[in-house]
């Protein structure tokens, strides 16, 4: 096993709010996948077969925010964890945990809660010359 994670999901309320936010924190565009029971919207991926894939999702109520329950997701903020907290007000979101470093090895990380209710995770590995 390559991955432990293959795909995510993030709950949504307002599927635009929160592409808005995650487009705002993390500089991207993220893709529309809307189905007739849900919509989606996924972030960047080059090669589904490689790397982890995920999504924002509107599933009218089957998916469910929480600040306190269920598995925490962390979303890669490379090369800085701190490039991404400095957005997260401005985009709507709160901060529960400033940047914190794990260890030298392993870097640092920081907790947000985004526009949807949602305590999401942030990492980023230190940069090797």
């Amino acid at each position: 096993m390559k991955n432990a994670i293959s795909w995510f999901e993030i709950p949504t309320t307002d599927i635009n709010r929160a592409q808005k936010f995650y487009e705002t924190i993390f500089g991207i565009s993220m893709n529309p996948m809307d189905f007739p029971s849900m919509k989606m919207r996924m972030f960047p991926l080059d090669d589904m077969m490689t790397q982890v894939g995920g999504a924002l999702v509107d599933s009218g109520g089957f998916h469910k925010a929480s600040l306190t329950d269920g598995p925490l997701i962390y979303l890669n903020a490379n090369p800085d964890v701190q490039n991404v907290l400095d957005k997260v007000p401005v985009a709507g979101g709160t901060i529960m945990m400033p940047k914190t470093e794990i260890s030298p090895e392993y870097g640092f990380m920081a907790v947000i809660t985004d526009t949807e209710g949602n305590r999401i995770a942030l990492h980023s590995v230190p940069q090797t010359k």
